[in-house]
């Protein structure tokens, strides 16, 4: 398999080209043929325009890739290595979504054929891949696992936003079914993966691997949002904390915010939801969930409290919220915080004033109900920095004193406007 892809005499498909599977389609293509298949028209036309829809890739990174973006199965079928990168999401419940992952299954199980490797990359609670996946698989193909065709996992560790830390440059963990399947999936890996890949004993080891990558930043940082709460009580600046704690060798550096995006804010309740089944109920895990979940409300609340304490008419009283997507730097909103911070602030019938330079006001309107404001204004009550754009660390207090008024609130979560803003109430978390 790993000669025939290398001659182009077989292709490797890459199944979903979100955020994930466009940068492995295009980095593959540099060096194999590559197919590109998505179930939506629309984001196959833009690719095929060297667009990428998520707003990540700039049309360089589809030159020199021998690539064919496609939504027919057809063209699929020509492909004998198959990586499946598709979205996990959770429910309102936040109980695991697996439609999409089970209907790439199902997708999986109409065009493999005996000899094809099928490899899953999206994040899921161990045991999915071959409880979950490959059933659906084997019962439509008619094929076996191991005796017709081969399966693996290896989990994606793309960070959107992050131009440093990329496909290449992160140890990739591969498994695979049987010895033979992991040697050649890792192979095929090491094409494109400068640093390398970790071979795990198992497809169950690989998913937990994944699954406690994202479950232990969640806890870490749930830990710096309560410390947050509690100093905030004791008038304590966390950032100063911070600052002082991490001055020792082994002191680990995360820090408070809003935990958003489809990864640590996700993932967690994968495996919470796995261990409900197997008759353990996770205590910590969860109370880290609540915790972080629980942070918009925190800032809303901490907001209005100082408008209620400086302000006659609060109804009428403006806010401006900057930044709406997940992160800095990135277009994407989903599983955004900052709508539960907006939502919260208008239940108190607040007006609030959204701006983000990255941002879709048509995605915020369809996902979350608000949409950008087109013109700020210079009499807001309070000001939210809750995403730290890069556009947005250039403004001073110049600038924050010139949108507010005298006894507004910059409210900076991230907490970098720290000592720069003079003129007006600053708080952070």
């Amino acid at each position: 398999m790993y000669q025939e892809l290398l001659d182009k005499k077989k292709k490797l498909a890459v199944i979903g080209l979100g955020y994930v599977g466009l940068p492995i389609a295009l980095e593959f293509a540099k060096r194999i043929s590559v197919i590109g298949f998505d179930i939506n028209a629309d984001r196959i036309k833009l690719m095929q325009n060297r667009v990428d829809p998520s707003k990540e890739l700039d049309s360089t990174a589809f030159e020199g890739c021998d690539i064919e973006f496609t939504n027919s199965l057809d063209k699929l079928r020509e492909a004998n290595f198959f990586i499946v990168a598709v979205p996990t999401p959770v429910d309102k419940h936040n109980i695991p979504n697996l439609t999409p992952v089970i209907r790439a299954s199902e997708t999986m199980g109409k065009v493999v054929k005996k000899g094809d490797y099928v490899v899953f990359e999206s994040t899921v609670y161990p045991g999915c891949t071959e409880e979950d996946c490959l059933p659906v698989i084997e019962n439509l193909s008619g094929l076996k696992m191991c005796d017709d065709f081969k399966l693996g996992y290896s989990p994606e560790r793309i960070n959107p936003g992050d131009k440093e830390h990329t496909l290449s440059s992160i140890v990739k963990v591969v498994s695979g079914c049987d010895g033979e399947s992991l040697e050649t999936i890792a192979k095929v890996y090491e094409l494109v993966v400068k640093a390398g890949v970790h071979r795990a004993s198992s497809i169950k080891v690989a998913e937990a691997a994944k699954i406690i990558e994202n479950t232990q930043r969640d806890i870490n940082i749930a830990l710096m949002n309560e410390l947050s709460i509690i100093f905030d009580k004791m008038g304590i600046n966390t950032f100063e904390v911070l600052a002082a704690a991490g001055t020792k060798w082994n002191f680990l550096k995360f820090q408070p915010g809003l935990v958003g995006g489809h990864c640590i804010g996700v993932d967690p309740y994968y495996l919470t939801y796995k261990s409900q089944k197997l008759g353990y109920d996770s205590q910590v895990i969860l109370a880290g969930r609540v915790i972080n979940d629980g942070m918009a409300g925190h800032v809303a609340r901490k907001v209005l409290r100082h408008i209620i304490q400086h302000t006659s008419d609060v109804k009428n009283a403006k806010v401006l919220v900057m930044g709406a997507t997940f992160k800095e730097n990135v277009s994407d909103i989903r599983n955004s915080k900052v709508a539960d911070i907006i939502k919260e602030l208008q239940s108190y019938s607040l007006q609030v004033h959204v701006s983000d330079p990255h941002a879709s006001s048509d995605e915020l309107k369809h996902e979350y109900g608000f949409e950008l404001t087109p013109d700020l204004t210079n009499d807001y009550e309070a000001v939210i920095v809750s995403v730290p754009h890069k556009a947005y660390l250039e403004m001073d207090d110049n600038y924050f004193a010139g949108i507010t008024k005298p006894n507004a609130m910059i409210a900076d979560i991230k907490g970098v406007f720290g000592g720069k803003i003079l003129s007006r109430a600053y708080w952070s978390l």
